[in-house]
C-alpha cells in the first residue's frame, strides 16, 4: 500500500524530534514585512519591507540594520536612536512582523499545491512541509529532494520518505531552513504492451518483477503467452538494449516489457 497518504500524519512525529532553533522564531531578515509604531506619534509611524541588505530607511534616522534581530530588539534600537538624537525623549516604539519572506522554503513538482511556505514551527521539518503543499501526489516519487545551503555550502539531501515512516528513523525528517527548495520527482515508471489486457505505463515499486508487471496489466489475452517476454531497454549511455527476459526478472525504470502472441 502506499505511504503517501501518511504525509499528513508525520507533523506529529516531526514534533517529537525536538531540535532547539539557532535564533527565535520571529527574528527578522531581508525580505520581510514590518510595520513600526510610535506612541503619540502617528507622524513617525511606517509600514516598509527589510532590503536585501537587511536594512530599512526610516524618516529622521536613515538607513538602519535590523535584521537578525526579534520585532522587539528592532523597536528598542529604533527608540534608542530617536533618544540619542534628541528627537523624542521617551519614545515608545513597537515593531510587527507583517509578512514573512526571509523564512520561507519553495515546494516543487510532484505535490497537490506546489509554492512558497513560510517556517512559522520553531523546528520547521521536511513533513510538515509536504504536509502544508497537501502531500506528495499521486505522480510523485518517494524520494524527496532538498536543495539547501549549509555553512555557506550547497547540498543536496535525498529522503526516501515512505522508508522513513516505515521505519520510523525521524533523524531523515530534515530540518528546514529559510532559502531551502524542497522537489519532488516523477516517480518512475515501465510501459507493457503486445498481448496483454491493459497496455499502458505503470509506476514502478520498489522489486517489482517482470510477472508483477504482467498483473498489472490485466494478464494475457486468449492470443499471448508468457514465454519469452521481451525488455527494450535504455542504457545509460543512450543505447538500447533488447533483452530476452524471464518472468522472476526485476523491472528497472523506463522499461518497456513486450509480451508476444503464442505460436500455437
Amino acid at each position: 500500500m502506499r505511504l503517501h497518504a501518511l504525509l499528513l500524519g508525520c507533523a506529529a512525529l516531526a514534533a517529537c524530534a525536538g531540535t532547539a532553533l539557532a535564533e527565535p522564531l520571529d527574528t527578522l531578515g531581508a525580505g520581510d514585512s514590518i510595520r513600526i509604531s510610535v506612541f503619540q506619534n502617528p507622524d513617525l509611524g511606517l509600514e516598509t519591507r527589510l532590503s536585501a541588505r537587511g536594512t530599512i530607511t526610516y524618516p529622521l534616522l536613515g538607513e538602519m540594520a535590523l535584521a537578525g534581530q526579534t520585532p522587539a530588539q528592532a523597536g528598542a534600537r529604533i527608540a534608542a536612536a530617536l533618544r540619542s538624537r534628541q528627537f523624542l525623549r521617551d519614545p515608545q516604539v513597537s515593531v510587527s512582523l507583517l509578512q514573512v519572506r526571509s523564512r520561507q522554503v519553495s515546494v516543487l513538482g510532484e505535490v497537490a499545491r506546489p509554492g512558497r511556505y513560510a517556517l512559522e514551527d520553531a523546528s520547521p521539518r521536511l513533513t510538515d512541509i509536504l504536509a502544508l503543499a497537501g502531500g506528495i501526489a499521486a505522480g510523485g516519487g518517494d524520494e524527496v529532494i532538498v536543495l539547501a545551503r549549509r555553512e555557506g555550502e550547497p547540498r543536496q539531501l535525498r529522503v526516501d520518505v515512505p522508508a522513513m515512516v516505515r521505519s520510523g528513523d525521524q533523524s531523515q525528517d530534515v530540518e528546514l531552513q529559510g532559502g531551502d527548495t524542497v522537489y519532488v520527482p516523477r516517480a518512475p515508471m515501465f510501459y507493457v504492451y503486445g498481448e496483454v489486457q491493459r497496455a499502458g505505463a505503470y509506476r514502478l515499486e520498489p522489486g517489482l518483477r517482470v510477472m508483477n508487471a504482467l498483473s498489472l496489466g490485466g494478464g494475457l489475452t486468449p492470443r499471448g503467452t508468457e514465454r519469452a517476454p521481451r525488455i527494450h531497454r535504455r542504457l545509460a549511455d543512450g543505447s538500447l538494449r533488447v533483452i530476452e527476459a524471464r518472468l522472476t526478472d526485476p523491472v528497472q525504470p523506463g522499461d518497456v516489457i513486450h509480451f508476444g502472441e503464442s505460436l500455437f
